[in-house]
């Protein structure tokens, strides 16, 4: 597929519904707005060593107050310069870091009893931790590379999302927050598994909100941003910012 001779806004006003776009922050969403305060709360957020999670969700949850932010990644190293970043713009948060990978059961189960224990309770978590690893036909796919999609994007998901709910409990209200794409409803040649794996995240969601009435929970399009996943056909058109998705 050509997308060169599209314009750069092309996948912004796709699907448009508002009569105003924005590609950076604007003060209805500024997390220093007293009507998004934050504080008190304890927000758990996977994918932190780079990207998004890093330099979108982890700061602006951090501007607006949050008792205690818990930030989750495979790199140790990006976790750690994710954890000062965020205590430069707050310095009163606690902050604590784990590196895991959140395929595993059991470094998830860990992850929630060291949480429990720290705080006694949770109450927003973003999955944000996304996998686009296979870029071919489906014809030409490595199984292997397909299959990591799903295991990072479907149950990763599954598994932090069990273990929120666990720790959460059935009466105490609380939010999920999906980190998806549009591109979970989209057929791009050569995205199969991530689109695919993208669609069932978005439905995990849907389960989850209709299962648990005391529990919050939607998947978000973050926007067009130029993150490490982002493809390279489709850098021209990720202009949006980082704090535009956190925010």
């Amino acid at each position: 597929m050509d997308l060169s001779q599209l314009p750069d806004d092309f996948f912004v006003t796709l699907s448009q519904f508002t009569k105003t776009t924005y590609r950076d922050v604007y003060p209805v969403v500024d997390p220093t707005s007293p009507a998004l305060s934050q504080q008190g709360k304890v927000v758990i957020i996977t994918g932190t060593s780079q990207g998004l999670g890093r330099h979108g969700f982890a700061q602006a949850f951090a501007k607006a107050g949050v008792k205690a932010l818990v930030l989750v990644a495979r790199n140790a190293d990006g976790l750690e310069a994710a954890a000062r970043e965020v205590k430069a713009v707050n310095p009163k948060i606690q902050v604590l870091t784990q590196a895991m990978d959140i395929r595993s059961e059991d470094e998830v189960k860990k992850l929630f009893s060291r949480i429990e224990s720290e705080f006694g309770m949770a109450d927003v978590l973003v999955n944000n931790a996304a996998s686009g690893k296979s870029a071919l036909p489906v014809r030409d796919v490595d199984p292997n590379d397909f299959w990591y999609d799903f295991d990072v994007n479907v149950k990763g998901t599954l598994l932090m999302s069990q273990g929120f709910l666990k720790l959460v409990g059935k009466e105490k209200p609380a939010t999920i927050i999906n980190i998806s794409s549009a591109g979970g409803i989209a057929v791009i040649p050569s995205t199969s598994s991530y689109s695919l794996s993208k669609l069932v995240q978005i439905q995990i969601q849907r389960f989850i909100a209709a299962e648990n009435p005391n529990i919050t929970a939607i998947s978000m399009h973050p926007g067009t941003v130029l993150t490490p996943i982002t493809k390279p056909q489709f850098e021209k058109f990720s202009k949006d910012t980082y704090a535009l998705a956190g925010d």
